[in-house]
């Protein structure tokens, strides 16, 4: 039997505990500090809705449960009930870990988290450490994205509601993967909000791209903070997730003393104590801001730290796209030379402090050379960069295999936390567009009025034709064109793609100078026509025996042109040996190798990586020699 309702109303002045099956109300207690509270506990399974001072009932604002939609009534959820079989899963924390993005409407035919499962051991097959959900918080409608939910403490219904998730993230466990779950505290979406109406969530101090920003600051703000927190810890308590991803983390506009994301930091390490594994928060921020995963107790710049286990790195991407892609539009206006991503790959940020063009201002600082790149997390596809493409293209529908494997050595063999986007490890050819199932025709009507003309001034027209249609978001093609095509890892390209992301991922998890993220030991080259990537290079070319593993030297050349492009990698002692040569994974022209005393000359013939393998033992110099 679950505990009596409690609810934050602090404006009303009378409310009602409203009971559909029954169709009888009961009055509800005042507390102190706005709270209300029920006479009695409802059994699990109650469908229930809150009436504030005689108005219409709505769900309740921490709904486990929305079964018949983000308008219906709340049901109660007993979040103990499910046998748990993860006693002995120690946990994983998301530094270092290969990531692995996917969106459950789409990743399977039937669309369900219990058909996700099903799908697991395919990624355990990849390598993958960590599955990150995109949002599975109760939105309008069937189908979405999930960054406009409403019922922030419920599960999706049609992805099988909180039930689902639990069995989800036991089956992950079982397997060995971790479970990060993607999460929206800076916005609502526009269908199904009713927080304002039961206490002031929201405030005009603030703006956000969306509107009013949510009230972290303000009179009323403790109870906002505390819904947005115990929240959180809801999800790593009852659903055993072991990390959140916090979406735009940069729109959370806080003027308090202490900043929300460092009290959600400090809460989250407090629990993870408690329950005796790790936990992690990984912030999307769009300031490139090093404090943002300086420690609680540490200060950047003299700003107290945010405490986040990690951020993403946009920027990494944005090199790495507009290298290989040759697009320069919007964002992309400051990227697109091997000198950038150079910088990109050691120093995180391209915008450190300098010039942003797009932005039209200074932007970002820079990240202190000793902090760990792990820190990172980097792509060369996410939901974003794909699905906010006008038409939501992904870049193997126009790059080479060759180019495609530039693309995921950068991503996995570099000294970040690498992140794949789901089915990108076959070149996956389906699209992932925007789409929205919104049944307000006038809301309907506006987002697909609004996506089609947000891409006017993008440069989308120069890109694909000046007859260029953005899909309708409304339109249920749009969300049925985005379904992964599971026969496509099966095709002869797509198994050799797979292949060689399996490769990749092999070498990441099997030579710890890749896995470590010591930036401090990763240097980059930049050829005419390819770039060196070196892991475990220090100053003088010998090995960093400091890190993990004892001191490897891998090389990953990466050849950008299509032509032959040769390039010298320095050694000490016996020639390198080759880890991977792409071309041989795909069916191509391999690479060739030409060692002399000192030197071995690597050509690569078209777009491609080979890796090459020093071992410690050739590298001469160690620390106690030093």
């Amino acid at each position: 039997m679950t505990a009596p309702l409690r609810l934050w109303a602090p404006r009303a002045s009378r409310v009602d505990l409203v009971l559909p099956m029954s169709g009888s109300t009961e009055p509800m207690t005042a507390d102190d500090g706005g709270w209300w509270h029920t006479a009695r506990p409802l059994l699990p399974g109650t469908d229930y809705a809150f009436s504030l001072d005689g108005g219409p009932p709505r769900p309740d604002p921490r709904s486990p449960w929305q079964p018949a939609g983000v308008h219906g009534p709340s049901r109660t959820f007993d979040a103990a009930a499910h046998p748990w079989t993860d006693a002995a899963w120690p946990g994983r924390d998301v530094l270092g870990a290969v990531t692995y993005e996917l969106h459950v409407g789409t990743f399977t035919p039937d669309g369900t988290l219990d058909a996700a499962v099903g799908r697991l051991d395919h990624l355990v097959d990849l390598g993958v450490d960590v599955v990150e959900l995109m949002p599975v918080a109760a939105f309008a409608g069937h189908h979405g994205w999930g960054y406009d939910g409403v019922a922030l403490w419920a599960v999706h219904e049609p992805y099988g509601g909180p039930a689902a998730l639990q069995r989800f993230v036991d089956a992950a466990h079982e397997r060995g993967l971790a479970v990060c779950l993607d999460v929206v505290d800076n916005h609502l979406g526009p269908s199904g909000n009713y927080l304002a109406e039961f206490g002031p969530y929201f405030t005009d101090r603030h703006q956000t791209p969306w509107g009013a920003a949510v009230n972290l600051d303000g009179e009323g703000s403790a109870e906002v903070r505390a819904f947005v927190i115990e929240k959180a810890l809801r999800w790593f308590r009852d659903f055993h997730v072991d990390a959140l991803r916090l979406d735009a983390v940069h729109a959370l506009v806080d003027d308090s003393p202490r900043h929300l994301l460092a009290e959600l930091s400090d809460a989250v390490a407090t629990l993870a104590k408690e329950i005796g594994r790790p936990l992690s928060l990984v912030a999307e921020s769009d300031a490139n801001d090093p404090r943002t995963v300086t420690l609680t107790s540490e200060a950047f710049e003299g700003r107290p730290g945010y405490g986040m286990t990690a951020q993403w790195a946009d920027d990494v991407h944005h090199a790495l796209h507009a290298l290989i892609t040759g697009e320069r539009q919007g964002y992309y206006d400051d990227f697109g030379a091997p000198e950038t991503l150079a910088k990109a790959l050691t120093g995180a940020f391209v915008h450190d402090g300098g010039w942003s063009t797009f932005r039209g201002k200074l932007w970002g600082a820079p990240v202190p050379p000793d902090l760990d790149g792990r820190r990172f997390v980097v792509c060369s596809q996410n939901h974003d960069q794909v699905g906010n493409r006008a038409l939501g293209d992904r870049p193997s529908r126009v790059l080479a295999p060759g180019a495609l494997a530039v693309s995921a050595a950068v991503v996995l063999l570099g000294p970040f936390t690498p992140m794949l986007f789901m089915g990108e490890e076959w070149g996956a050819t389906t699209p992932f567009q925007y789409f929205s199932d919104h049944e307000e025709p006038e809301l309907a009507e506006a987002i697909s009025r609004g996506r089609a003309r947000e891409f006017g001034g993008h440069g989308w027209a120069e890109l694909y034709g000046a007859d260029v249609v953005v899909p309708d978001p409304q339109a249920r093609e749009t969300f049925e064109a985005s379904r992964l095509d599971w026969a496509e890892p099966r095709s002869d390209g797509g198994r050799r793609i797979l292949d060689l992301y399996r490769a990749l991922v092999r070498l990441r998890h099997t030579e710890p100078v890749i896995a470590s993220g010591d930036r401090r030991a990763t240097t980059v080259r930049v050829e005419d026509g390819a770039i060196v990537l070196t892991r475990g290079a220090v100053e003088g070319g010998s090995a960093d025996s400091g890190l993990s593993g004892g001191g490897a030297r891998v090389d990953v050349v990466l050849g950008l042109e299509e032509r032959p492009v040769s390039v010298v990698v320095e050694h000490e002692g016996e020639p390198p040996s080759v880890a991977l040569d792409s071309a041989a994974v795909l069916g191509t022209d391999p690479a060739t190798l030409e060692s002399r005393p000192g030197a071995t000359t690597v050509t690569v013939r078209g777009p491609g990586v080979v890796v090459l393998r020093q071992a410690a033992s050739d590298l001469g110099a160690h620390d106690d020699e030093r």
